[in-house]
């Protein structure tokens, strides 16, 4: 099992985090933890006139798989989108319970996760970071208010 859920792969996204840290002064902070083991993300952003990710800093206490779900957004996530992270939240998780191939474009590197599909436990840590990331947004595009959210309805 080890050898399987951890592949080389999974180790070199988890050794390297990149925006590790937090922001002074983030528009929006989104806080998750996986119950079951612990693994915890903090994920801090800025966004910019359009509701896309400008700065991103993240605090991710994770098992390697959290780490390397982590490595991968804070290698792609400057200049998303919320619709790109929810697209990517969805797959990942149709991924992950449903056998699909997973995330393409921006987060298609979220696809080395794909053999945590067989282990259920282990799918909350490999999502902790998405889903702080995706909060730590919200909070940020409800602060900046309707304009924000009117333009991101308008560039879709």
């Amino acid at each position: 099992m080890i050898d399987e859920l951890y592949s080389a792969r999974i180790l070199k996204l988890a050794a390297n985090l990149p925006h590790s840290g937090r922001l002074a002064a983030p528009e929006g902070t989104g806080e998750r933890v996986a119950k079951l083991c612990g693994s915890k993300a903090i994920v801090d952003v800025t966004l910019d006139e359009t509701g896309r990710v400008l700065a991103f800093a993240q605090d991710v206490k994770a098992c390697a798989l959290g780490q390397a779900a982590a490595g991968v957004l804070g290698e792609t996530v400057i200049g998303a989108s919320l619709d790109e992270l929810l697209e990517a939240r969805d797959a990942m998780s149709a991924m992950l319970k449903g056998g699909s191939d997973g995330p393409t474009g921006r987060f298609e590197g979220l696809r080395a996760l794909k053999q945590v599909a067989d282990y259920p436990a282990r799918h909350a840590s490999a999502m902790v970071a998405v889903e702080a990331t995706l909060e730590a947004v919200r909070q940020a595009l409800a602060r900046k208010g309707p304009d924000t959210r009117t333009s991101l309805a308008g560039a879709a």
